[in-house]
């Protein structure tokens, strides 16, 4: 196959996971200023670096997309 790119369906699936993922990092990053116990903080803030990497993979795949869509 020459063309391994997502279809249109699959780009919108990435762009609404991307967007679930981002809301659910601020909602994390929210949370820890106002939670006062430690281990909690902790798990919040590991959520948080696996967000972050888990969007920046993401976002890889959907501006692929775009782009091909684009030309």
């Amino acid at each position: 196959m020459e063309n391994e790119s997502l279809a249109f369906h699959e780009t919108m699936e990435t762009h609404e996971i991307l967007n679930f993922k981002t809301i659910g990092l601020m909602r994390s990053k929210l949370m820890q200023g106002i939670c006062f116990d430690n281990d909690l903080k902790a798990l919040m803030e590991k959520d948080v670096q696996q967000s972050i990497a888990a969007i920046n993979e993401l976002k890889g795949f959907y501006k692929e997309a775009r782009t091909n869509y684009e030309k």
